[in-house]
């Protein structure tokens, strides 16, 4: 026989590709208190989205209880081993955009490439090809917020990148999340 208490604990039924948007953004944050709407508007993302997603991220393990904390060794695995099977991308037609992947900092001084990458947007000022972004608010959030930029073009290095760029994008994720 099983016992209800008048709700129903949803189930886990997988990530979206907009919980890393939200993880990320939280590590942007660093140790700056933050309340839910205010994540919600800074990424253009629905308060009640950012909180499914909080809980969501919960069951996986990726924060804490209180759905505040980060639990940064395993958002790191995650990004490093599972990213690039869960949420691939190939390098589409050429764009106007906003770069991303090794065409943005903090890789963007360090890779030597003739392929350049970015999310299409509208009021982007650079082409490249084009890489579909986690969510398509994010282009627009990263314009807002430069260390958002980075984690997340950082995360694109992982799904699009090769080998040894994938391992410098490791090392700057570690810097800024670890």
């Amino acid at each position: 026989m099983r016992l209800t208490f008048g709700h129903r604990m949803k189930q886990h039924k997988g990530m979206r590709p907009q919980d890393i948007v939200i993880l990320l953004k939280i590590a942007a944050i660093g140790d700056t208190s933050w309340y839910v709407k205010d994540l919600a508007a800074q990424l253009g993302i629905s308060q009640s989205e950012v909180s499914e997603s909080l809980h969501r991220s919960m069951l996986a393990g990726f924060v804490a209880e209180d759905k505040r904390s980060i639990m940064r060794q395993a958002l790191m695995e995650f990004l490093e081993h599972g990213l690039v099977y869960v949420y691939p991308q190939q390098p589409g037609s050429v764009a106007r955009g906003m770069p991303t992947a090794h065409s943005a900092p903090p890789l963007k001084g360090l890779i030597r490439s003739d392929d350049h990458y970015v999310w299409a947007w509208a009021q982007g000022k650079e082409r490249g090809q084009r890489i579909e972004p986690l969510h398509p608010s994010v282009p627009s959030a990263c314009s807002r917020d430069s260390r958002l930029h980075e984690l997340l073009s950082l995360a694109d290095v992982l799904r699009v990148g090769r080998a040894r760029e994938k391992q410098l994008a490791l090392t700057e994720l570690r810097k800024r999340i670890a």
